[in-house]
């Protein structure tokens, strides 16, 4: 049977390189006068480990599709990191965070041994990039039914992404997700327990502000997702997100708990992945 090594909790948060000091001094760090609402824009994208709707890897295609967004916050799913050849072996996190002078918090799913004594490891997983530092980042388990096991059963796995960050004084957690993509939603079922859990024990203060970013592999109005709108309100882009050419459903997501404000959402037009990637303009509250 297969087996996989374990990620350690704690994740190493990642910079591009010689950019620390000069964002640090960009990220706004100042609480906005007379405690009033903070924009934050951020976005999600499943980027289908660098390929696009044609299955071409091209990154310079999809750091393109990125910066458009100009987004201060983006949830990756799909990530390569020195997985193989499809992504020409590539550390696609930590090269996009450098194109685009952002912060990087890996957290992968599968961390495989090489191929070759001595190389990288290969890592597939999600991502968050951020122009703001990441002060703290953990790699959660969740329920997951393996692709890499030829006999898999549904057991706890690396690959729910949490990054803690801070937008001009006001603490925010942003969690990244990819939720099973098979027609049985027994999986994705469990994975919503998993992650209902996780976001309540992470939350240490009423002043913390949540957001979910992800591919769920189900429409909202699917039953597995029912949960999660208990605590979080999906943002509504007005727009399907998958397949990325002539799209017919909605399995993208930027959803926000309490003291987030959708103040509008987009679902960008693009083919640089097999996805569209989707991207809210958000308010956080003050208390």
């Amino acid at each position: 049977m297969f087996t996989y090594r374990r990620t350690p909790r704690v994740l190493h948060v990642l910079f591009a390189g010689g950019l620390l000091a000069g964002l640090a001094a960009a990220a706004p760090a100042a609480q906005a006068a007379g405690g009033a609402p903070v924009p934050l824009r951020i976005a999600t994208y499943n980027i289908h480990a660098g390929s696009g709707m044609d299955d071409v890897f091209d990154l310079d295609r999809q750091e393109a599709a990125l910066r458009a967004l100009d987004a201060d916050v983006i949830g990756l799913q799909e990530v390569d990191v020195h997985w193989g050849a499809r992504s020409e072996n590539r550390d696609v996190a930590q090269e996009l965070a450098t194109r685009l002078g952002m912060y990087v918090s890996f957290a992968p799913i599968y961390s495989l041994d090489p191929v070759t004594a001595g190389g990288p490891r290969r890592e597939y997983g999600v991502a968050v990039l951020s122009r703001y530092p990441v002060r703290a980042a953990v790699n959660h388990d969740i329920t997951r039914l393996s692709t890499q096991d030829p006999h898999p059963v549904p057991a706890p796995a690396p690959g729910f992404g949490e990054a803690e960050l801070k937008v001009r004084g006001v603490p925010v957690q942003v969690f990244v997700t990819h939720l099973d993509y098979r027609p049985d939603p027994s999986v994705r079922a469990a994975q919503v327990a998993d992650t209902r859990r996780i976001m309540a024990g992470e939350r240490t203060s009423p002043a913390d502000r949540q957001i979910l970013l992800g591919d769920f592999n189900a429409e909202p109005t699917a039953p597995e997702l029912a949960p999660l709108w208990k605590e979080l309100t999906p943002a509504d882009p007005g727009a399907f997100t998958f397949p990325a050419l002539n799209p017919v459903k909605r399995i993208d997501y930027v959803a926000v708990g309490e003291g987030v404000r959708v103040r509008d959402a987009a679902v960008a037009e693009t083919l640089a992945s097999d996805h569209r990637p989707v991207v809210a303009d958000l308010m956080l509250t003050r208390r």
